[in-house]
């Protein structure tokens, strides 16, 4: 379940026997949308009954549908679990603030996900759950998708391929790199992929030193045409400032680059040390190590690195660990209203008490629901599995979707 994209809403169907469904609540920024507590439980009330589902499966501490996705379900007495793919601060006033929020839905909850040990000390010290709640599942990389190029490239020139947002977060800032490794090397030449309020900066450093032959500007890559950039390469640079994970480096890995990356959050529990180049985020560091791995580069074997990432990381790994955190959901005892509210009262003097009202106004906002419509009067979908299993061959699929 998610918000409507566009035009996009309502229910889609995608191989595999997935369904989609289009909540029509449009973003209104960053992919976010509006946070109104109570208006979705309707909806989602609907959905959670017709699906017969016994999980809810919440991503991403700053979506706010999935905030909400997860108050609801918990007040019907469903399972819930939630996966925190990133790294907040304590400081600034935002973090505070979905920090506060973050402990309001996981005090009440199942079971957790982190993508790396970094990102589940980091939750839990944001929200106060308990350790033993949180499993550590990393993220994985499709290797049959990202795979090396059949024909090793010649190190007569060295090509460095930097694939990201070009954010804040992700070092974009982190200009002066460029100029110096392009000063110590002639022979080393760069490709930015990527978008985003810091490429001007980029665009304007390569004006400046005059970098126009050796800086290749891509601007936004689409997700299918990321492994013929990174082919084209030896090295991938990652200057991010904060990082849980970061899929780009098994994409790179994965088709055989060496990586030099920042030494942040998750990013040292990614790859083996004769995979990654780590540093500092600070320019002089981040060029001494781009040294380093370019001095490596002779013994790097794109073909062997490839078959080394088949074996460590694979969505099928990631599928069965994610099973078992769904099996100890379903595990945990069944709790009532009453039981749940002291656990809101540990969010704060102030924060506590506002949250236990509002988990009370749920409750009644169901048991409205439960009159006006009951759960008997909304049909339950049938299980129909993967829509190709229904037919005999190809052609049968063909000739009904023609009609």
């Amino acid at each position: 379940m998610t918000h409507a994209y566009g035009k996009r809403s309502g229910v889609r169907y995608v191989t595999g026997g997935l369904k989609v469904y289009y909540v029509p609540w449009k973003p209104f920024l960053m992919q976010n949308t509006l946070p109104t507590l109570f208006l979705t439980f309707p909806i989602v009330r609907a959905i959670l009954i017709r699906e017969k589902i016994s999980v809810v499966h919440g991503h991403q501490a700053f979506s706010t549908l999935c905030h909400e996705a997860l108050m609801h379900p918990r007040t019907m007495g469903y399972k819930v679990v939630f996966t925190d793919h990133s790294l907040y601060g304590f400081a600034d006033a935002g973090s505070i603030l979905m920090n506060k929020v973050l402990q309001f839905t996981l005090a009440d909850i199942d079971q957790a996900i982190c993508v790396s040990h970094t990102s589940k000390e980091n939750t839990v010290l944001r929200s106060g759950i308990s350790p033993q709640k949180v499993f550590m599942v990393p993220n994985a990389v499709d290797t049959a998708m990202f795979t090396p190029s059949p024909e090793r490239l010649c190190c007569d020139e060295i090509v460095i391929v930097v694939i990201s947002r070009l954010v804040y977060r992700k070092g974009a800032d982190l200009v002066e790199v460029i100029p110096e490794v392009c000063h110590l090397f002639p022979k080393v030449r760069f490709i930015v992929g990527g978008d985003g309020p810091k490429r001007v900066r980029l665009e304007e450093m390569r004006e400046k030193f005059s970098l126009q032959d050796r800086v290749e500007m891509l601007g936004a890559v689409p997700h299918a045409q990321v492994r013929s950039v990174l082919i084209s390469g030896h090295i991938f640079l990652n200057s991010s400032l904060t990082e849980a994970f970061c899929i780009a480096i098994l994409e790179a890995a994965s088709c055989g680059l060496l990586t030099v990356s920042t030494r942040v959050g998750g990013v040292p529990e990614v790859l083996p040390d004769d995979m990654i180049v780590l540093a500092q985020p600070a320019p002089e560091d981040m060029v001494q190590a781009v040294k380093k791995a370019i001095d490596m580069l002779p013994g790097i074997d794109p073909q062997l690195m490839h078959l080394r990432m088949k074996k460590l990381y694979s969505w099928d790994d990631v599928a069965k660990r994610t099973e078992i955190v769904y099996d100890r959901a379903m595990q945990s005892p069944k709790t009532d209203l009453l039981e749940r509210l002291p656990r809101y009262l540990t969010c704060g003097a102030w924060a506590g008490k506002l949250f236990c009202l509002v988990m009370i106004m749920n409750y009644l906002l169901w048991c409205l629901l439960e009159y006006l419509q009951p759960t008997e009067g909304i049909e339950e979908v049938p299980d129909i599995g993967p829509i190709h299993a229904h037919f005999e061959s190809v052609d049968d699929l063909c000739e009904t979707q023609g009609k």
